[in-house]
């Protein structure tokens, strides 16, 4: 997949694109209906896949200082793009011009100009445009005028509830995470460098790789049963562990880390990339009173754990799923 973020010289098979429009923050299974729509259309008119989001996230953008709320960082939602199937990410800087740009010009200069979009595809509440001016229906009318194709899907509803990433993230601070598996129909996951911490695990026979929260929500904070995957190095690998996400009240700690031990592992890998899938949740973090009671509460989570991991329903791999291919039968 290639990722773009200028628009002053675009590649050929960029031009002529079907391309979806939206931030797709969590790339859940709304998402992947969006997209899969996309990519079907796509294949039909024989041509690429693209979508098109903004960055820094407008939100974001208009509350810097407001705390971290995306499911997904710009990496994480690379990738889970590309092991979809999209052929170009085109990702624009949202800064005061662009803010500030009306949903006609984005239309006309921006998508037919530069990108020479041939199908712009959507969610039905895609909105656009200075002040969110712009929505399906601006969309629609100048499809018409145009002549460019427009697809919106319809909502994405599974039973009771619709699928949508401001719910998934509420599900995530609960720390039930196993609920946001099901509505994200992949594992919820953050990736990062392993960074040197404190190394008190180590003394408690407990190591840890330690990384930062780094462009994720903060999940509820606590232990978690979880899974590591290293996919580069002599070490590589998916690996069953048990994490803890807060504070670290019981040394006094302010800075939020995600701090996991991986069982049957005793390799370094300090400044590697890894990913660190939550699968359940066991309990909130607390404030021990030493050394000696984490050691023995941690030595019953891990028991905790393994058979959290062993548990057939979650062995299922919830990996990006469906595929892009599963929407061109």
């Amino acid at each position: 997949m290639k990722i773009i973020r200028h628009l002053d010289t675009i590649p050929d098979d960029v031009r002529g694109s079907v391309v979806v429009l939206g931030n797709f923050d969590g790339f859940h299974k709304g998402h992947q209906k969006v997209i899969g729509t996309a990519g079907r259309i796509a294949h039909e008119m024989g041509t690429t896949l693209s979508v098109l989001s903004m960055e820094p996230h407008p939100r974001l953008f208009f509350n810097p200082t407001q705390k971290e709320f995306r499911l997904n960082s710009f990496k994480t939602k690379a990738h889970l793009l590309e092991e979809f199937g999209v052929d170009h990410f085109v990702v624009l800087l949202f800064d005061k011009e662009f803010a500030s740009m009306s949903a006609q010009d984005f239309v006309m200069d921006l998508l037919l100009k530069k990108l020479g979009v041939l199908h712009i595809v959507v969610g039905y509440d895609y909105c656009f445009g200075a002040g969110r001016g712009g929505g399906v229906n601006v969309l629609d009318w100048l499809s018409k005028q145009e002549q460019f194709g427009l697809t919106v899907v319809k909502k994405v509803m599974d039973q009771d509830h619709t699928y949508s990433s401001s719910s998934i993230r509420t599900i995530i601070e609960s720390g039930d995470v196993r609920k946001a598996a099901e509505r994200l129909g992949h594992w919820w996951h953050i990736e990062g460098e392993v960074r040197k911490g404190d190394q008190r695990g180590r003394t408690i026979n407990f190591p840890t790789a330690n990384i930062f929260l780094d462009g994720y929500i903060e999940p509820k904070y606590g232990v978690y049963a979880v899974r590591v995957i290293i996919e580069d190095g002599p070490h590589q690998g998916t690996l069953d562990a048990i994490a803890n996400v807060g504070r670290r009240p019981t040394f006094d700690k302010e800075d939020v880390l995600l701090e996991c031990h991986i069982f049957n592992f005793s390799h370094e890998i300090y400044e590697q990339s890894i990913k660190v899938e939550f699968v359940d949740f066991i309990r909130e973090e607390k404030k021990f009173d030493g050394l000696e009671a984490l050691k023995i509460q941690i030595e019953k989570d891990c028991i905790t754990a393994k058979e959290l991991l062993s548990n057939s329903e979650n062995q299922q791999s919830y990996i990006p799923a469906p595929k892009l291919a599963d929407h061109l039968k």
